[in-house]
């Protein structure tokens, strides 16, 4: 059944990705006086060329991860992607993602590139449509067996004009006992909060998620014009 749930779903995505004209303004943005290229954008960005690694030459708005067919909780995350202004949609933009599986371990498996084996196989790419809308259909990862750190996954983007890749928050899940008021603290809001409120919808779990390409992102080389 949840099966024919996700094939359900992903053709009413289709139409939602593909039905909505929104126009983009680039004059929302301009270029920043204090931007420094000798500087990375994002900052220190540990294993950020790991999202380069088996990433198919065409990539699509909707992925579906390893981790779907596992026996676990399904989950679905979409949204859109905007630049900083956080109403321009953002097209074009990859975005990279990795987990861990449903016992808290970035599982290898045969096939998988040795150089991303810290990353595990449980791993995917989207890029955000001419509206910048997105989806993953993957599985709600498990956190680290014996740890007190909350389940995640971890997102990063590369945008088409700007050189590196830089990470944004982790996706994190509002009803986690192990998010804490200190973790919530704790967190950057890179991009956006990265915590996902999710909806139950038979089998699948939904969580809607926007990012804001930018957001709290050091050396960024965009600032939003108000002086239009």
């Amino acid at each position: 059944m949840i099966y024919k749930s996700k094939l359900f779903l992903i053709n009413i995505l289709v139409i939602l990705l593909s039905g909505c004209n929104a126009q983009s303004d680039s004059k929302n943005l301009i270029e920043s006086s204090q931007y420094d290229d000798s500087k990375v954008v994002g900052g220190p960005f540990e294993n950020g060329e790991f999202m380069y690694i088996g990433m198919p030459d065409e990539i699509k708005s909707i992925d579906t991860s390893d981790g779907w067919w596992l026996d676990g909780q399904k989950l679905l995350i979409t949204g859109s992607i905007f630049k900083l202004d956080g109403k321009t949609p953002a097209p074009n933009v990859i975005l990279y993602y990795y987990q861990t599986d449903i016992k808290g371990y970035y599982s290898n498996k045969k096939g998988l590139d040795p150089r991303v084996a810290r990353h595990g196989y449980i791993r995917g790419w989207v890029k955000s449509d001419s509206n910048g809308k997105y989806a993953i259909y993957t599985v709600r990862p498990a956190p680290y067996p014996n740890a007190d750190e909350p389940a995640h996954i971890h997102p990063a983007v590369k945008e088409p004009n700007i050189k590196n890749e830089y990470y944004i928050d982790e996706f994190v899940f509002e009803n986690d006992p192990l998010l804490n008021d200190s973790k919530r603290k704790r967190l950057e809001n890179r991009g956006g909060s990265g915590i996902l409120k999710v909806q139950n919808s038979g089998e699948l779990q939904i969580a809607e998620h926007d990012i804001v390409l930018g957001l709290n992102i050091p050396n960024y080389p965009f600032k939003v014009n108000n002086h239009k």
